[in-house]
């Protein structure tokens, strides 16, 4: 489906948006804050980095134990998906700073984990974020046939095991984009011609793709097989069980947040219209979780609190917390839906009801 195909309703909530936005920007202009990043995201950005990038010396130069160098590789794969939730997050949506060269260049440190910021920047920015739940348009949501996300996807008969064997596959995540899936979305976003809206000529971004992803392999992968002095199995496995950790932990906060029994999964008329606009389908198809737990938070980027950071991608996360009464209120003053659970295990179990749902029932309503 095209983009200029599917179309938002016109005067419908819009005012909810208007009123929003005003009064967001007057929490900033009142406390005398920037809407970007502070030194607390400035030191968190090298404590994750340094989660990431230390083990891995060591990994090098010191640690002879075996168990010593799993648990190594073990602490990457987390530094790895504080990397995606707390850092690269935010500066590719150009909310780290206000000078967008600190946000490409923060951003490219996707690169580091085996990642394309390119890439993400087209499924997330541009499709995921436009069209939340949206079948045909949201690439966050189409795994088919693996995986059935919306009720408006096909079912097939091995959906319905799709509740259990849909973590392996949450760890696999982020080994395939090392790997093959960022040049199969190369191959997609050049039909669909959506690298132009990076600045980039699809011949740039496709080299850009071969040397980064050879180098983070021989980088990341090639010299632990080379310095570690570990049989080789046990460092390819170790690289796999970083992967899978990470992968698996960005999964469990991202999918909650849309794929659960209160989303509505919007689809268009035959007209392309979708029936409410851009804002009222971000509330209708995303959910926060565990608001008041602050550690849980403060690691995973403010993304459970993913209806802020869905309504307003370009204030950095460090602020979620502060403007999310803001939101709630103006939600419901508006008479829009507000979906928030208490717990990360409330959300996680929702995820779960709502996959083993979708596998066995065509239209898979909603559960309340």
């Amino acid at each position: 489906m095209q983009l200029n195909k599917v179309k938002f309703a016109e005067n419908q909530k819009e005012d909810f948006h208007k009123e929003l936005r005003k009064r967001v920007a007057a929490y900033f202009k009142e406390n005398g804050i920037s809407r970007y990043a502070n030194v607390n995201m400035v030191l968190k950005t090298i404590f994750m980095i340094s989660l990431y990038t230390v083990p891995f010396v060591l990994i090098l130069a010191y640690l002879e134990s075996t168990w010593l160098v799993v648990v190594m590789w073990a602490l990457m794969g987390f530094g790895m998906a504080g990397i995606g939730l707390s850092v690269m997050h935010d500066a590719n949506h150009s909310a780290y700073s206000k000078n967008k060269y600190v946000n490409l260049l923060v951003g490219k440190v996707m690169w580091m984990v085996g990642g394309s910021d390119v890439n993400w920047r087209i499924q997330h920015n541009v499709l995921h974020h436009t069209y939340t739940n949206v079948s045909g348009m949201d690439e966050d949501i189409e795994i088919d046939p693996l995986m059935r996300f919306s009720p408006s996807q096909k079912l097939r008969k091995g959906h319905k095991f799709q509740f259990i064997y849909a973590w392996f596959l949450y760890g696999m995540m982020t080994i395939m984009w090392a790997t093959t899936k960022d040049y199969s979305q190369w191959k997609r976003y050049k039909k669909k011609d959506l690298i132009k809206t990076q600045g980039l000529s699809n011949s740039r971004f496709l080299w850009t793709l071969i040397s980064t992803k050879t180098l983070y392999l021989a980088v990341t992968l090639g010299l632990p097989l080379f310095f570690s002095g570990l049989p080789w199995w046990i460092t390819v496995l170790s690289f796999i069980l970083m992967h899978f950790i990470a992968g698996l932990t960005l999964a469990a906060i991202f999918q909650p947040a849309h794929v659960i029994p209160r989303s509505t999964f919007e689809t268009p008329d035959e007209k392309g219209y979708l029936e409410l606009d851009w804002a009222a389908n971000q509330l209708r198809n995303t959910a926060n979780f565990a608001p008041k737990a602050r550690l849980f938070s403060w690691y995973v980027g403010g993304l459970n609190y993913q209806i802020e950071h869905h309504l307003f991608p370009n204030i950095c996360h460090v602020h979620y917390r502060k403007i999310a009464d803001i939101v709630r209120d103006t939600a419901f003053e508006y008479n829009l839906p507000y979906h928030s659970y208490k717990t990360f295990y409330e959300a996680l179990s929702g995820h779960a009801k709502m996959l083993y749902k979708l596998g066995r029932q065509e239209d898979a309503p909603g559960i309340h």
